[in-house]
């Protein structure tokens, strides 16, 4: 997530919405209700779980209640976020061309339709947490209503859109509810980066008359239209998220396992062929080239873990 650009932007709508009638249904002299859509990491995750095995002899194989297991800033310090990644990551299954947790590993997305979970992804509030809590304060302030006029709509981050069919189903309720709730007044929906796309194909396997009826206005913030660069950065690297404890390295043993990062890959629809979109010590990557920089890239990273994994005298070949 890119909390400074959402920032940045909230405090200027907030501004817009003090000062100007963009809130306002043009049908009718009533504020339009508002639903949140939270880009990728933007949902708060609990778990559940019962394992066979785990990675570490103090990582817990029983959990009998549901706890909060994103945004949970124990869990990811080192060592421990061992543990934390293999209750959190995916798994394919070629056959069904879909994923699913890790053995004995149940989650859950909690608080359907409460914006507090994409205020707070952190429910205790730690200050890592904070997501669109500054333009939801905004809106209290103008007389918003929580779990009214004011909902949010979670999601499974982790997958794309194809894996999160409930989702759209339940969304698409979650507006009709909406609408409902507040005197036929049709409905803004404002999305942060990954939400835009989502919500983009929910609009597009709608009417138009059912548009027409309960969509006010569809504001993105900072949205993934094109895709973005730093899926493909995360595909090599991983990603630190900015913290000074974690690792790129580590994380991302759990990111490529998300489906959602390959729905967030630079779009051919926007980047040409030649574009150089990766630049390396030994040569540079087109657009067009992306899958030859993978393949070599995990050429590369096979061969160093071959050369510097090897048990009892002889290489041994390491998953990645």
């Amino acid at each position: 997530m890119n909390i400074l650009v959402i920032v940045g932007v909230l405090v200027v709508l907030s501004l817009s919405a003090v000062e100007g009638n963009w809130l306002f249904s043009s049908r009718k002299k009533t504020r339009s209700p508002v639903i949140f859509v939270p880009g990728n990491g933007g949902s708060q995750i609990e778990t559940k779980f019962n394992k066979p095995n785990t990675v570490h002899y103090f990582c817990a194989k029983t959990q009998n209640d549901w706890y909060n297991v994103w945004l949970n800033i124990e869990e990811l310090i080192p060592g421990v976020i061992d543990c934390w990644i293999d209750n959190v990551k995916l798994y394919y299954d070629k056959a069904t061309r879909t994923t699913h947790n890790s053995p004995g590993v149940e989650l859950r997305i909690p608080g359907w339709g409460d914006p507090f979970v994409v205020e707070w992804i952190d429910p205790t509030k730690n200050s890592a947490g904070s997501y669109f809590k500054d333009i939801a304060k905004a809106l209290y302030d103008m007389g918003y209503e929580r779990n009214k006029s004011l909902r949010g709509a979670p999601y499974d981050f982790r997958k794309a859109p194809n894996e999160n069919e409930y989702w759209f189903k339940d969304m698409k309720k979650l507006v009709e509810d909406t609408y409902d709730q507040n005197n036929d007044t049709p409905v803004t929906i404002i999305t942060h980066s990954m939400g835009s796309p989502m919500t983009l194909h929910l609009l597009q396997n709608v009417s138009a008359d059912w548009k027409k009826k309960y969509i006010q206005r569809f504001i993105s913030l900072a949205g993934a239209w094109a895709g973005s660069m730093k899926a493909v950065k995360v595909y090599a690297m991983g990603d630190d998220l900015d913290a000074f404890l974690l690792s790129g390295k580590t994380m991302r043993a759990e990111q490529i396992s998300m489906p959602s990062l390959a729905f967030l890959l630079p779009n051919p629809l926007f980047w040409k062929p030649n574009e150089v979109i990766i630049t390396t010590p030994g040569r540079n990557y087109t657009f067009a080239q992306l899958k030859e920089f993978f393949t070599n890239y995990y050429s590369i990273a096979i061969l160093n873990s071959k050369v510097n994994h090897p048990t009892s005298g002889q290489r041994q070949d390491r998953k990645i």
